[in-house]
């Protein structure tokens, strides 16, 4: 692995913390750098689940006060999502490399138009609903397969769900979503490693940088305009998905 390879992980891993704090769409950079370094897709899918994990942690640590105040509600959300995200990762494993490069590129288009859409998929209002609402549970069981599957623009996705099902303050739907993509990475996880398929070598160098961006993100969320990263991410989406268009 060559200097240049172990900064580009180091910097993505960095990176993808900090954004999936603000909103989400950390996978598109750890995914993309990976796929640089040459690591096959499903791997590379796979080891971005473990990478986001420790800056999701971090996150949930720097948002405590607004997940100790609501916690009631997300202990039925955790629960659909522990089911979905098990059924997403075991739908990755069933699939082989060509097959699954095959839906890459549609998947990251997807993704990234979500992302690109999440400021008018937000409700209007901050009126907080029950999370544990029939909406609000359907919906994240749907989010969290989807999380299991493939993570890029799983944030947003959550944050569009639990927004229009639950309500609240941006700062509280975001600490939500962090608590559950921790369940759902967790989940990936165990699935991933048991089937073999996590890089090491390129885990071990993202996590560091993605638990010090998971906690400086939160910072950036409240403090830095959200337009900057969004561009960013928006910007890596669409080079991946074109990419993988060309190339597939």
């Amino acid at each position: 692995m060559s200097f240049f390879i172990i900064l580009l992980l180091l910097a993505s891993g960095f990176l993808s913390g900090a954004v999936n704090a603000i909103a989400g769409g950390g996978t598109f950079l750890t995914f993309g750098a990976m796929t640089l370094a040459g690591i096959a897709p499903i791997s590379a899918n796979a080891t971005s689940s473990i990478v986001q994990f420790p800056g999701y942690v971090t996150s949930v640590i720097a948002y405590w006060p607004e997940i100790r105040a609501h916690w009631k509600g997300a202990v039925f959300l955790a629960l659909l999502s522990i089911a979905g995200s098990t059924a997403g990762a075991l739908l990755l494993l069933s699939l082989d490399n060509p097959a699954f490069r095959q839906l890459v590129p549609w998947l990251l288009l997807a993704a990234t138009l979500l992302f690109a859409l999440g400021p008018w998929l937000r409700p209007r209002t901050n009126a907080q609903r029950s999370p544990g609402s029939a909406a609000s549970l359907i919906g994240q069981f749907f989010t969290s397969i989807y999380g299991g599957f493939f993570g890029a623009g799983m944030g947003i996705m959550m944050l569009a769900v639990l927004g229009l099902t639950s309500g609240g303050t941006y700062h509280h739907l975001n600490a939500l979503k962090n608590l559950l993509a921790v369940v759902i990475a967790a989940v990936a996880i165990v699935v991933f490693v048991g089937g073999g398929v996590v890089a090491w070598p390129a885990a071990l160098i993202m996590i560091p940088a993605s638990a010090i961006g998971g906690y400086s993100g939160v910072y950036i969320a409240r403090r830095v305009p959200q337009w900057v990263i969004r561009a960013l991410v928006i910007s890596v989406g669409l080079l991946l998905s074109v990419y993988y268009f060309v190339s597939t």
